[in-house]
């Protein structure tokens, strides 16, 4: 009688099955995509590592909210807000044109404008002027020259005041004096010599007052005055 040869199988066993041995596919809520041109970049591992992962938005809320990670475009490319900034803004840094101090430019207009300008003014002070001088030449004549007819007591009356002449001559004041208005006896009196240029263009008048019963004479050049004292025949330079 022949052997008889068992084969015995190797026994198998039940392992406990453990879920975290397998790799399970993350609910879409909370699926991350990571851009794969920055894997590497240590700028945006830092930002997803402190970034919260969004919340879902439930069916009642109706706010719209954003993201923190960028969202997959059609091709698998990474959506560019993904990028760093500090990159983009290094490079407009760089494409940037510098800017050097600015320079002063020359504007010939304003330079024209201003020599109008004072040509315009010289010209009007200048107009100014001759339109004075040509309304003292219609009234004061030239040498300057004005009239006066009063009563002095130099054999004078009402029907015949004496008559002054004052006038400026090339800067020499003198005042001409014809009693009762008879030339024979007419008397000149010298005033004062004005210096400096254009005194001989200064008006000259006179007028008579009557101070403590005499009646005086006041000779009168621009701005100032000169007093002659009647002694009741003739007049004295004061």
């Amino acid at each position: 009688m022949g052997t008889t040869y068992t084969r015995r199988q190797p026994a198998y066993y039940d392992v406990e099955d453990r879920d975290d041995l397998y790799v399970t596919r993350m609910p879409s809520s909370t699926r991350r995509y990571k851009p794969y041109e920055t894997v590497d970049d240590p700028l945006v591992l830092q930002n997803q590592n402190t970034s919260s992962i969004q919340r879902r938005r439930s069916s009642g809320n109706t706010t719209k909210t954003q993201s923190v990670y960028p969202t997959r475009q059609p091709g698998g490319a990474a959506y560019s807000a993904g990028r760093p900034s500090k990159t983009v803004d290094v490079r407009r840094n760089e494409l940037a044109p510098k800017q050097g101090p600015a320079k002063k430019r020359f504007y010939p207009m304003l330079i024209v404008g201003m020599i109008v300008a004072m040509l315009l003014l010289l010209g009007l002070t200048w107009l100014f002027s001759w339109w004075q001088g040509f309304q003292q030449d219609m009234t004061y004549g030239y040498p300057r020259t004005a009239h006066v007819d009063a009563v002095v007591g130099h054999n004078d009356s009402t029907e015949h005041p004496t008559h002054f002449v004052f006038i400026n001559l090339h800067g020499h004041i003198q005042v001409y004096e014809i009693p009762g208005g008879d030339t024979s006896k007419m008397r000149i009196f010298n005033g004062p010599t004005l210096d400096g240029s254009g005194q001989d263009l200064i008006p000259i008048t006179g007028s008579v007052v009557n101070q403590q019963g005499k009646i005086n004479l006041i000779v009168h050049v621009g701005d100032r005055d000169f007093l002659f004292i009647n002694d009741g025949k003739t007049f004295h330079p004061r």
